[in-house]
């Protein structure tokens, strides 16, 4: 009897374990071969209306965020994106079904922010949008900026997110996925679950899926 309860006690905390949602997603190595040209990517970008639900791929993953802003000359930790003073002030917060995560780049993996899904607080009432499996929020933190008034270190941090935003419509053209690059969410209940400092400022925002049949 004993050996019954005990063999049920582990089933339970196992399976508690098991339920939780991890802390950190390792990513993978990104695939730098994968696409099409530039140029053939250029001739078929275009935001999309309607997303498909699928969920990507780890890889398919790994690859658009390491495109968006991952490090490509690992040497002198610069990225696959500009900023203005290499003050790399853009974050990438992953939204998904699960909950939310910030891409590491240095450590090329998913850090867990907070549990649920928060994708309909980035699509308001383009509710459709809420259906991507993944939407990119791109969040500048003005602090990075080591001199520059407020006013000015603002359209820096504009630019800096543009880039990372045609970065990944870029992407997505060359690999055959959907997205759009988005400016509307809800600005305040965001930075109350993303606890965002006030020199962190919300950007830009990409929902990305495959291609809708």
């Amino acid at each position: 009897m004993k050996k019954i309860i005990i063999y049920f006690s582990i089933a339970i905390i196992f399976n508690s374990l098991s339920a939780q949602t991890p802390k950190t997603i390792i990513l993978n190595p990104p695939d730098k071969t994968r696409g099409f040209s530039v140029m053939k990517a250029l001739s078929l970008r275009a935001s999309a209306k309607d997303f498909d639900t699928t969920s990507l791929k780890l890889q398919d993953i790994s690859d658009l965020l390491w495109a968006a802003n991952g490090i490509n000359r690992p040497e002198i930790g610069k990225r696959t994106a500009p900023s203005a003073m290499n003050a790399q002030d853009i974050d990438v917060y992953t939204f998904m079904k699960s909950g939310v995560y910030l891409y590491n780049a240095k450590k090329n993996c998913l850090d867990f922010i907070v549990d649920g899904d928060h994708r309909a607080l980035i699509a308001g009432k383009q509710e459709n949008f809420a259906r991507a499996p993944i939407i990119c929020l791109l969040v500048s933190d003005i602090s990075r900026f080591p001199s520059g008034e407020d006013t000015l270190k603002l359209v820096w941090a504009a630019e800096d997110a543009g880039i990372v935003s045609q970065n990944i419509s870029i992407f997505c053209a060359s690999v055959g996925f959907d997205t759009r690059p988005r400016a509307s969410m809800d600005q305040q209940k965001l930075r109350e679950i993303l606890r965002l400092r006030d020199s962190q400022h919300l950007m830009l925002n990409n929902p990305v899926a495959y291609k809708k049949d």
